[in-house]
């Protein structure tokens, strides 16, 4: 029965709210005491890093740290009547996006988060149990509307309203937020105001790295903060604090992946990890002489060494998806390879060197069809487009959380309940036995059995709250502005002379591996970062799909949902300068 609670009672006291109060206000992001934004050093309010980067002078040496002024001249940037098929920027019609104060410094996190201690202490009061001592709130949560709404329903608590549901009842939120706005989200990524050589950082490497949001700072500062502690076994306030912190984590990556339960989601330190658990624990069980392991000709290095390994020590064979010109794989080959001797499929669901996007439901299925199992590689999709495990049917999931904003040393690793269970521990020690004698060892179900030792609990939260920050914004709406950045760079960089791009598969993600006739990959690279542009040159691990089309490396740009149009004016400019300086050379 629902039991009324009176008002004085539900609601914080003023002690509370002055508290909060406080916090908030000496705490709103980039607004100093006299209520202006903050400025780029030097660059004039209202003017976009991208574009006034791009119209900075001529290499020159740096000029001295310390908030020396910028130059204009130099760089023009490139018209966008400039080049083919160039637009001006149009906000997509009817993209919702993402509100700054939901994710700036002092974001509230989701309310059904129990280490919310904020709101936690007021319930305490509420249901007459022991409060806890004086808490300080969380550099997250600080309330907002939402936050006082859920104050508020506690007048009328109900076991539901305590009892948040189970991942596989609360699907991974959608956004409900006006419209994208880049520039919002900029300001929620400190490192994007920095300059490099005096200029603007321009960060076209998400392909090898993401920044980290407010948001995600500030969680990992307040894990170390406030809840410091070993999990699971400790009988005190902070264990248990700890505990929640943590397992909220790994209930977040279960709603964001789709997954059927929270026990299918094992923390590792990335995505190499995970695939190399894969092959330790089910390939050594699984693979035996004569059977075969199909990969793609676009796959990471770290999902090609793992199953070489393994592939040789069991007296297995290692087949090859190939690829078309355009660097799609072609599916009619790849239902060649398969037979009742193949025991996995391991393929990647995005090219980090092409930005294929493959159909891995087509792959999946196929495989199945032939009994076999099937890992995806997660790591270049899981921060640009939706995935849902149950429905692509995938056995086996990986990703890193530096590839998704969130700290680096910690991914995923998501299996189906029932073959993770099938599966030996492939590490031994603390935290994974049931139960340990001399003569034999009895280990915990999964996830606890593939997480020997001590994680890496802060960047496990902080995954946790980057996932939930993407969530805020939409992974839709992502995955428009980073496809309308591509559209739009293209065939802006086409247009600089003796520039080739590798990789041209229809619906490619957001990556442009190209080459700039007369310079090495490494060449353009260094100059660009003279202009505070960061790109990626060399191999990118994908040595073979490289090799496919007949180089060893190319400069590789990669878009987040941080980038602009301006920023692509940018790179084009000083790729024009670049190119411009061939005849001195």
């Amino acid at each position: 029965m629902t039991t009324k609670t009176p008002i004085a009672e539900a609601l914080p006291d003023e002690a509370d709210i002055a508290r909060w109060a406080n916090a908030f206000f000496s705490a709103v992001p980039g607004i100093d005491g006299a209520g202006r934004g903050p400025s780029l050093g030097g660059i004039d309010s209202g003017v976009s890093a991208g574009r006034k980067a791009a119209e900075l002078g001529p290499l020159t040496p740096a000029p001295p740290m310390g908030g020396a002024g910028l130059s204009p001249g130099g760089i023009a940037p490139v018209p966008a009547a400039s080049f083919p098929g160039a637009q001006s920027p149009v906000p997509p019609s009817g993209v919702s996006g993402f509100v700054p104060a939901a994710a700036s410094p002092g974001a509230a996190a989701p309310a059904t988060d129990s280490g919310l201690y904020i709101v936690t202490e007021a319930l305490s009061r509420v249901e007459n149990q022991p409060q806890t001592e004086g808490l300080t709130a969380r550099p997250d949560a600080l309330p907002g509307a939402d936050t006082l709404a859920a104050l508020l329903d506690t007048l009328s608590i109900t076991p539901e309203a305590q009892n948040p549901p189970a991942p596989s009842q609360a699907p991974f939120a959608q956004s409900g937020h006006p419209a994208f706005d880049v520039q919002a989200i900029r300001r929620d990524f400190p490192i994007l105001a920095k300059c490099i050589h005096g200029r603007p950082l321009v960060w076209f490497d998400n392909g090898a790295t993401t920044h980290k949001p407010r948001a995600v700072i500030d969680r990992v500062s307040y894990f170390y903060e406030h809840e410091n502690s070993n999990v699971h076994r400790g009988a005190h306030t902070l264990a248990a604090r700890a505990t929640d912190a943590y397992e909220n984590a790994r209930a977040t990556v279960a709603r964001f992946l789709g997954a059927s339960s929270a026990d299918e989601v094992v923390f590792v330190r990335g995505t190499t990890e995970a695939i190399n658990l894969v092959a330790q624990a089910w390939g050594r069980q699984n693979v035996g002489p004569g059977d075969e392991i199909v990969v793609s000709h676009l796959e990471h290095h770290a999902n090609i060494v793992p199953w070489q390994q393994l592939a040789g020590e069991k007296g297995a064979r290692l087949r090859v998806i190939p690829v078309d010109d355009s660097g799609q794989i072609i599916l009619s080959d790849y239902e060649r390879l398969l037979s009742d001797r193949t025991k996995l499929v391991a393929v990647t669901q995005v090219s980090n060197a092409l930005g294929t996007v493959v159909p891995v439901e087509a792959v999946i299925a196929r495989a199945h069809a032939a009994g076999a199992k099937v890992l995806i590689d997660g790591a270049q999709s899981v921060a640009h487009m939706r995935v849902d495990v149950q429905a692509l049917d995938a056995d086996f999931f990986v990703f890193s959380g530096h590839k998704i904003f969130a700290p680096t040393g910690i991914g995923v690793l998501y299996g189906k309940r029932e073959i993770l269970n099938a599966m030996p521990p492939w590490q031994g020690g603390g935290n994974m036995i049931a139960d340990v004698t001399f003569d034999k060892t009895v280990y915990q179900a999964a996830p606890a059995r593939f997480e020997a030792g001590t994680g890496n609990l802060a960047d496990a939260v902080g995954l946790g709250a980057a996932l939930d920050y993407v969530g805020r914004i939409g992974l839709e709406n992502i995955a428009r502005h980073e496809h309308d950045l591509l559209e739009y760079a293209t065939p802006a960089l086409l247009s600089v002379p003796g520039l080739k791009i590798f990789g041209t598969a229809p619906g490619k993600a957001a990556v442009l591996s190209f080459l700039l006739d007369g310079f090495t990959p490494e060449e353009v690279a260094s100059a660009l970062d003279r202009y505070g542009i960061a790109v990626r040159a060399g191999h990118h691990c994908a040595q073979p799909i490289l090799r496919r089309f007949g180089v060893e490396g190319t400069v590789r740009a990669t878009f987040a949902l941080y980038n602009t149009q301006d920023e692509v004016d940018c790179l084009v400019a000083a790729l024009r300068q670049i190119a411009a300086s061939r005849g001195g050379r």
